[in-house]
């Protein structure tokens, strides 16, 4: 149940790209204007997930969830209703608050209510949503607009979200438990200031790429970069005191496998998040297909990702990160095998040779994101778990802007270099999108060869229960 709530929300950042024409025309929308639809959902997305987090740590889960979802219902109904673009672009800015409220809140209660074995089948559906849900969102909108029909057919891409919200807020007020929430501390304000505007300033010439955003704000990078330094200070200097931080440091620096798996998952957004709207641009623009058919031509990923998820989910206590080691390199070999499909096959065939290479990308997605999470926030402590589970979903946010800003640019410098030339572009764009996913690899296979040594080392003796000591103690 509260995998459909988090399903929706994600489904939500790219289910819309392919309804923006029919949105611009209905609306008369300028194109910046009509870029914040998708943009602005995904930043304010990203602004609210770690402070979200900690609040449910604090005042409880299950509360915060049906609020967050209530919330994302009502707003879903605002931006199909929205009569014009700048009513439009509120109710989305609203709708991603929400969403980035109801997200990290997923993960925090699966980390409370499930141990051991039944954590990693948990993380496992989990993970499946996240992979699922990221590239299944172009068929959903291609479906919708489909069945749909007329020029307003783009508002049931949102009023979609109201009777699956409502049934999955049913059955939570039903199904959730009432678990205890931690001690109530006051809200490290200062901290969600500092972060706030650090991930505000780091998105922002991102989610404004395409209208020159990252040109005309490039100095933002510097500021967002100092301001999460001070966030870090701050939170340090909090902790000592014998506050309650926003983010503990002891999760970067005291918890196992946590700063290694949410590097990881940044860098595996950056390549995860951006190829899709490569995909995109060179099916629907290059190879003149519709939107559904464009998303069709990439479902042997998503369904490859679906199936190796909630496999991965019983095998990561086994394997551990091993298992995330051999999903990166299969993503590896599947990006590149629809590459060089893509790039070098005949134009009738190659979109058929690709499909193998991307279902095999997708078996390797599928145990990369699941086991990735169970493995990063294993050891964190529950009073923590809503927090870690905010702070490692604003990194795969963070990477995935970097990723669908960057990528698609590279894509049209290289089609303009090359006479429109859309096999080159598509090929060049995607192959870069590889480079992020090795450098997630190589993360993965230092953490798994430290894990190993780790498991070498011979245990300490065991100190002995002398009468002496047992006095002393």
């Amino acid at each position: 149940m509260t995998l459909v709530a988090g399903f929706m929300s994600l489904l939500d950042v790219t289910i819309v790209a392919v309804a923006l024409p029919s949105m611009q025309r209905d609306l008369h929308a300028s194109a910046p204007a009509i870029q914040w639809v998708v943009s602005g959902y995904a930043l304010a997305f990203a602004l609210v997930l770690v402070t979200a987090g900690r609040v449910g740590d604090a005042i409880g889960r299950r509360r915060i969830f049906l609020l967050a979802l209530t919330a994302f219902v009502v707003c879903s109904a605002a931006a199909g209703a929205a009569p014009t673009i700048e009513l439009l672009v509120v109710a989305r800015l609203a709708q991603g608050l929400a969403a980035g409220c109801l997200a990290p809140q997923n993960s925090a209660l699966i980390q409370q209510m499930f141990r051991g074995a039944e954590r990693g089948r948990a993380f496992g559906l989990f993970g499946a949503t996240v992979g699922v849900s990221s590239a299944v969102g172009p068929v959903v909108g291609g479906l919708i607009l489909m069945l749909a029909g007329g020029p307003q057919g783009w508002r049931w891409i949102f009023y979609v979200n109201i009777p699956v919200g409502a049934l999955a807020l049913g059955l939570g007020l039903r199904l959730l438990p009432r678990l205890a929430p931690g001690r109530r501390e006051r809200l490290d304000l200062p901290g969600v200031a500092l972060l706030g505007c650090g991930v505000l300033s780091l998105m922002l010439p991102l989610v404004l790429a395409e209208s020159g955003g990252v040109r005309r704000l490039w100095w933002l990078f510097l500021v967002g970069a100092a301001l999460l330094f001070a966030f870090a200070r701050w939170e340090r200097r909090v902790a000592a005191r014998g506050g309650q931080p926003l983010l503990d440091p002891e999760l970067a620096t005291a918890t196992r496998g946590y700063a290694a798996g949410a590097a990881i998952a940044t860098l595996y957004f950056v390549g995860f998040s951006g190829v899709w709207l490569v995909f995109a641009l060179y099916f629907q623009n290059g190879e003149g297909y519709s939107p559904l058919r464009s998303g069709l031509a990439v479902t042997p990923f998503a369904l490859g990702s679906a199936l190796a998820a909630l496999v991965a989910g019983r095998l990561v206590e086994r394997l551990g990160r091993l298992l995330t080691v051999c999903g990166l390199a299969a993503v590896v070999l599947g990006l590149g095998g629809a590459v060089l499909s893509l790039g070098l096959a005949p134009a009738g065939l190659a979109v058929w040779l690709a499909a193998p290479a991307l279902f095999v990308g997708g078996l390797g997605s599928g145990c990369v994101i699941s086991p990735n999470v169970t493995m990063t926030l294993r050891d964190v402590p529950v009073r923590m778990a809503g927090a870690a589970g905010g702070a490692l979903q604003t990194g795969q946010r963070l990477g995935g802007a970097v990723g669908t800003a960057a990528l698609p640019g590279l894509f049209y410098v290289v089609l303009g270099a090359h006479g429109h030339d859309y096999r080159s572009a598509v090929a060049t764009a995607v192959g870069c999108g590889i480079a992020p996913v090795l450098g997630a690899l190589a993360l993965a296979v230092h953490d798994w060869l430290r894990d190993r040594r780790a498991a070498r080392k011979p245990c300490p003796p065991e100190v002995s229960h002398s009468p002496v000591h047992a006095s002393q103690g």
